[in-house]
């Protein structure tokens, strides 16, 4: 499913860097999730063609939570459980301590339909945004 959600938050993070006058080095990390592997790389094309480069500093949740090598997770994982385990466990804690300054947080969704699928439609992708900063950010 990351394929189908790749553009979505390609479409997310370039809104996000225009509306806010930012590039993407303004962000400490980039966090998608879950578009795993495919997805991430097709993530990378799409911000390339839109005259961005996130390879720095993206990561994505699916990717850090389970490994491709050993488990047999194909291309990812449960978007919104990864996210939402990533999100407590690993990101909050880190802009919480202050590792991290300013985190771009791009959850990513299908909206799937068995009635649209079987009609041979597409899957349309969604992606929403949030900015996390720790405390003593100054607001810009």
């Amino acid at each position: 499913m990351g394929a189908c959600m790749a553009p979505a938050a390609c479409d997310t993070i370039v809104t996000n860097l225009e509306d806010f006058g930012r590039k993407e080095s303004d962000y400490d990390q980039i966090i998608t999730g879950d578009l795993g592997y495919i997805g991430q790389s097709i993530l990378f094309d799409l911000m390339r063609k839109r005259g961005k480069d996130i390879k720095e500093n993206h990561k994505d949740c699916g990717m850090l939570i389970f490994d491709q090598q050993t488990q047999d997770t194909h291309s990812g994982g449960s978007g919104c459980g990864c996210a939402a385990t990533t999100l407590a466990s690993f990101i909050l804690p880190k802009v919480e301590n202050g590792e991290w300054r300013r985190v771009l947080f791009v959850p990513t969704g299908a909206l799937m339909s068995t009635v649209s699928y079987n009609e041979g439609e597409s899957v349309p992708g969604i992606a929403h945004a949030i900015v996390l900063e720790h405390a003593d950010v100054a607001v810009e």
